[in-house]
């Protein structure tokens, strides 16, 4: 069998309790005060556990928080670019124990504080993220922090729970034993966060045959559940038969990234050569509008700077270069090493998703494999089969109601995808009776009008909603929640007050002149109008039929109605 590189600091650190002492732990952890931990949390806790971030034995005390911060070293002299601490909201007591809980109830480990202590959080940014500028991601995730950070060791009693492509959450210590079993000594690290296209897979596999070396895929698996990361996951699984035989192997890696650069690539590095890694690519994962290369995407200092530091943790460093495909070879090749006189092609990855989305162009098998291509449109097939809301707001009378009846009708006859009505009245009846009319109830009733059109959306079905929705900020939130799962039409019935006043169908302006009804919108409490809504009818001037033609060419416009 042959020889890993041996794990950073020497040897795994895997904290998990031994059998021997599991069943008395787990007993004592039912009377310990408890902490639910939050995603990013259950990130750093299992890569502690399973020995990802070997040599640490917990979390960090303040002595080697605050060497990390200020020069990337622990108290001990050992190299370590990111602080690794567990946040709190309030501090908690030196030699206490406590017992980490995932969401779901069940015991993870019991962490015997050390110290704790409230971190500068606007030194961490300068120091670790080079910036204190509010906006900046690493500032917005000091943000999220809890402010008091707690050092102490750690005794793992089960790893975090996953129902997800469990065969690929593989330990260090298995991950080892698999890429010895296949031969492997020299082993070179790709960790992806976005879908791999043919440029990564021949870049990936020029440097793993280029170093005699095996290829393993840690696609980042750390925070978020979402629908794109089963999609992504079903990509690199379609990718990974195109690799020639033995040499690539796919694994998941609950990693939280840390937006800090030239550190988040180091300790990722580290994390990687503890799963056997010798090799490490850097760069060429971006996605859409981001910067995909690893030789360019940093200042000359700061590739001088990075290679220093992985000569200290005996990694090297592969920078993934600029690509492009030369059709005469029929593969891609970096673009310094292009043949005088040969024509080069690309597609980004903004084109790539764009004719994804749209459905319009075909993508080239150069561009990406055929398999890949396939589980993308599966998760964005072509707008003329996606679902979509149409979201009318505006005041009581304005006819709302009857355009949404309407619109129900006529996309009925046009498509045969399933259409949902949520009028207001309705939803007030049957999913918000509980609800009152202050502002922080009607907020609530227009997210969940809005969570159930998203469902309905994503299941490629047609919403439509017909609330007041008064609010602009409650607007913006429910389209922010749709529209990564369809299209989103707001249309704005801008009936003025005084017909819809004049109409009174249901005597309630009356009533709110009166004063028998209070924060009535429009009379004593205000409607604040969309600012670029999709479409905007007047129903005192515009016939039904006219407002419908409007709404529907909008909708065709857009790629939803054939």
């Amino acid at each position: 069998m042959n020889e890993l590189i041996f794990p950073y600091g020497g040897q795994l650190v895997e904290l998990m309790a031994g059998d021997a002492h599991r069943e008395a732990l787990l007993h004592e952890a039912a009377s310990l005060p408890a902490l639910t931990l939050n995603p990013r949390q259950l990130c750093d806790l299992e890569l502690l556990l399973n020995g990802a971030l070997s040599p640490l034995q917990g979390f960090m005390g303040r002595a080697d928080y605050e060497g990390v911060v200020a020069d990337m070293h622990l108290a001990d002299g050992c190299f370590w670019p990111i602080p690794i601490v567990l946040d709190v909201t309030e501090g908690l007591a030196a030699g206490s124990r406590v017992a980490l809980k995932e969401p779901g109830g069940a015991f993870l480990a019991i962490l015997s504080v050390s110290e704790c202590w409230q971190a500068d959080q606007m030194q961490e940014a300068r120091q670790v993220y080079g910036t204190d500028q509010a906006g900046h991601p690493g500032v917005v995730f000091l943000d999220s922090l809890g402010k008091h950070y707690v050092g102490g060791t750690l005794q793992g009693l089960n790893l975090p729970s996953h129902g997800d492509f469990t065969a690929l959450r593989l330990t260090p210590a298995a991950t080892r034993a698999q890429l010895a079993q296949a031969g492997h000594s020299r082993v070179a690290a790709f960790q992806p966060h976005h879908v791999m296209h043919r440029a990564q897979f021949d870049f990936t596999r020029h440097v793993a045959q280029e170093n005699d070396a095996g290829l393993l895929i840690q696609a980042i698996a750390g925070v978020a559940a979402s629908p794109d990361h089963f999609t992504r996951m079903r990509c690199y699984q379609a990718l990974l038969p195109h690799y020639p035989h033995g040499i690539a192997k796919l694994s998941l890696l609950p990693l939280c990234p840390r937006p800090a650069e030239v550190r988040e690539v180091l300790w990722r590095a580290i994390v990687a050569r503890n799963y056997g890694c010798s090799h490490f690519i850097v760069g060429g994962d971006a996605g859409p509008g981001e910067i995909r290369r690893g030789n360019d995407a940093l200042t000359p200092e700061r590739v001088e700077c990075m290679a220093e530091h992985f000569n200290t943790i005996s990694v090297e460093p592969l920078f993934f270069p600029r690509m492009v495909h030369v059709p005469e070879l029929g593969q891609y090749l970096p673009e310094e090493y292009l043949p005088p006189g040969q024509a080069a092609q690309n597609l980004s990855a903004e084109e790539l998703q764009q004719r994804i989305r749209d459905g319009r162009e075909a993508i080239p098998e150069w561009a990406s494999f055929p398999e890949v291509v396939a589980e993308l449109q599966k998760r964005q097939p072509p707008r003329i089969e996606r679902g979509f809301t149409v979201f009318f707001t505006g005041l009581s009378g304005a006819g709302k109601t009857t355009l949404s009846k309407a619109l129900e009708l006529k996309l009925m006859e046009l498509t045969g995808r399933p259409v949902t009505l949520l009028d207001g009245d309705v939803v007030r009846t049957l999913l918000s009776s509980g609800l009152t009319y202050s502002k922080a109830d009607r907020d609530l009733n227009i997210r969940r009008i809005g969570f159930i059109a998203g469902e309905v959306t994503r299941h490629g079905g047609i919403a439509i909603c017909a609330p007041i929705a008064p609010y602009r900020e409650t607007r913006l939130a429910v389209r922010d929640m749709i529209e990564p799962m369809g299209g989103f039409f707001e249309v704005h019935v801008s009936t003025p007050l005084e017909v819809c006043e004049a109409r009174d169908p249901k005597g309630l302006y009356a009533k709110a002149r009166a004063g028998i009804i209070k924060d009535f919108t429009g009379v004593s409490d205000p409607y604040e109008k969309p600012h670029a809504p999709e479409v905007s009818i007047n129903t005192g001037h515009l016939h039904v039929a006219e407002a419908m033609e409007q709404i529907v060419r909008r909708i065709r416009t857009d790629g939803y109605l054939a």
